[in-house]
């Protein structure tokens, strides 16, 4: 693990923030070498200049995500969005199929097997999701971290359900990765967007699918998805990637271009150095929350702390500097690696008490 002084100074670094920035579950902060990067990418399309170098940087994006993920590189597909993954998943499932999901999770986690039409979609309370799990149930589909509040899924029990009854299941990581590590090994499927705790530009996702692929039939594959993809752009795809890659979709080469950097910051500091940091602000929130007379979500362990009734709040706080969140009505802030006590100690002293 880094030690404070190193840390401290990697993150200073990095980020020059303007404002008391609590929102990264909304999406991140760039750090200047990401900037950098992305500056770099459109130079050359600027310049028309070639761009082949940007190719690399897909390739060592997807390697470093594995790398966060814990799972083999030859697992994990790249594309644009959460919802294009999940709606590939559903595509995959037989007519009537069970798919348990969780009370008001994010939509891109849930909408596309809806609106499938055809199958069976049941939600429970997150703290039953484990239990709810039977021998109907062809998906578990959840969150690891609750968007809304912050919670955090009992994954291990998830896991241990699902092989009892046989269920798959798809794991959304996009609030967990880059603060909270995270096994993608123990499940069939999982996601990440990466323009959150990852620290990249929007545009980009991942997807670490089984050795075997599972059930997905690559529905959405072109020449990106192609062994060959150069020779494969004209005509039927003659043979889709032996890796996970046939579920890729044409990367945004501008995107992974910074999410390179933005990986390389995130391995170079070390996710169990920004876990501790990220929750040891969330928790210095949650006590002062106390004396104000405020009660948040109960969300342990989390960088994400939500509080409800004061989501009213936001529109007057962000006049006053504050980069925070309404979901559901409640007050979310989010701690990252470029916060610090005293942004946390500024936000205390903001509220009513």
């Amino acid at each position: 693990m880094k030690s404070p002084e190193t840390f401290e100074h990697l993150v200073r670094a990095e980020f020059t923030p303007k404002s008391t920035f609590l929102n990264t579950a909304t999406n991140a902060l760039l750090p200047a070498r990401t900037v950098t990067a992305l500056q770099d990418a459109v130079r050359l399309r600027a310049e028309g200049r070639p761009l082949d170098p940007l190719y690399d940087d897909v390739e060592a994006s997807r390697a470093a995500y594995a790398r966060l993920a814990g799972v083999p590189v030859e697992r994990v597909a790249l594309g644009a969005t959460v919802t294009l993954y999940t709606a590939l998943i559903a595509a995959s499932l037989r007519p009537g199929a069970e798919v348990l999901t969780v009370e008001n999770d994010f939509a891109s986690v849930v909408n596309p097997f809806h609106v499938r039409g055809d199958l069976k979609v049941r939600a429970v309370p997150l703290e039953r999701l484990a239990e709810s799990v039977g021998p109907d149930t062809d998906l578990v589909a959840v969150s690891a971290v609750q968007s809304a509040d912050g919670r955090i899924a009992d994954l291990p029990a998830l896991r241990e359900a699902a092989r009892e009854h046989g269920a798959r299941t798809y794991v959304d990581l996009s609030q967990a990765i880059g603060w909270l590590p995270v096994d993608a090994d123990g499940f069939d499927y999982s996601v990440a967007i990466v323009y959150k705790w990852l620290l990249g530009p929007h545009g980009g996702a991942f997807l670490a699918v089984p050795e075997d692929f599972g059930d997905l039939v690559p529905v959405q594959a072109a020449w990106a998805a192609a062994e060959k993809p150069w020779d494969s752009a004209y005509g039927p795809v003659a043979e889709l990637a032996h890796s996970a890659r046939r579920f890729d979709t044409s990367p945004a080469l501008f995107t992974y271009a910074g999410l390179r950097a933005s990986l390389e910051l995130v391995e170079e500091i070390g996710v169990d150095a920004v876990h501790a940091h990220d929750v040891a602000l969330a928790d210095r929130f949650r006590a002062g929350l106390a004396p104000l007379g405020h009660e948040p979500v109960p969300s342990p362990g989390s960088a994400i702390v939500s509080v409800p009734g004061l989501g009213r709040l936001q529109p007057e706080l962000s006049r006053a500097g504050f980069a925070l969140s309404d979901r559901a009505g409640h007050l979310r802030a989010s701690f990252h690696l470029y916060n610090t006590p005293a942004d946390v100690d500024r936000l205390l002293e903001a509220l009513p008490g």
